[in-house]
């Protein structure tokens, strides 16, 4: 006579009417193989046992993956819906100044950066002092500026979309809010042939926000679409 327990009939008959919801069970199943294990003694080497953890660790690395790849794509959806509401928002005024207004506003809240600073190359004296009267967004410089901002004077072309830490702001960009900037786009801007170069940058006082491991496809867009806005006031 066994002395082995019998399963109730009812439990086994609903094993066997429903054998997916014990496979589909990943804690019945790892005490079923448990169990088998005990029941093969030390010296017995499980191949079969082996193998599905394999197999269950590599599940795990798929899921994980799959779940990385998941939350990237909602990532870059999100990134993608924020740079459209930015560039409709910028398309909305009709003069240069409230243009002004609103990148320093509600485009800087859309993009969740704390400053938005816009720099404008010209060698005209008495075009730099009208534009320097149009708000703190606004900075005129003298050709050659752009680039060596954005170089940090080391000479070269500068890139489109340099993305970067730094330990502060520079005060004549960002007044007095430039100790709290830890991080920044710089987005270098084409006005076309016969034009100085400009340069659109955005600050975080985030230091992570914004460095140079980070892809920059979306903010390459970004500043092309801002190019030809400018082009418009600028013609």
């Amino acid at each position: 006579m066994s002395s082995s327990p019998k399963i109730e009939d009812a439990l086994r008959e609903a094993i066997i009417s429903q054998p997916d919801v014990i496979l589909d069970d990943k804690d019945v199943m790892n005490a079923l193989i448990a169990a088998n294990e005990r029941s093969m003694g030390a010296n017995i080497v499980d191949l079969r046992g082996i193998a599905m953890d394999r197999m269950e660790t590599r599940l795990d690395r798929l899921e994980d993956t799959h779940r990385s790849v998941i939350a990237a794509a909602y990532e870059n959806l999100a990134g993608t819906n924020q740079i459209h509401r930015a560039i409709l928002r910028m398309l909305d005024p009709v003069d240069f100044e409230p243009f002004l207004q609103d990148l320093g506003g509600e485009v800087a809240e859309i993009l969740r950066v704390d400053a938005v600073r816009l720099v404008l190359e010209t060698a005209q004296g008495d075009e730099g002092l009208a534009l320097s009267g149009l708000g703190d967004v606004l900075t005129v410089a003298d050709p050659g500026y752009v680039a060596g901002y954005v170089t940090q004077a080391r000479g070269g072309a500068a890139r489109q979309v340099t993305l970067r830490q730094i330990e502060s702001g520079s005060e004549k960009l960002y007044g007095e809010n430039a100790a709290r900037i830890r991080s920044e786009a710089c987005l270098t801007l084409d006005f076309g042939a016969d034009r100085l170069p400009g340069l659109l940058l955005l600050g975080a006082e985030d230091p992570h926000m914004f460095g140079p491991q980070q892809g920059t496809d979306l903010l390459v867009f970004f500043t092309g679409v801002f190019e030809r806005i400018m082009r418009r006031w600028l013609s």
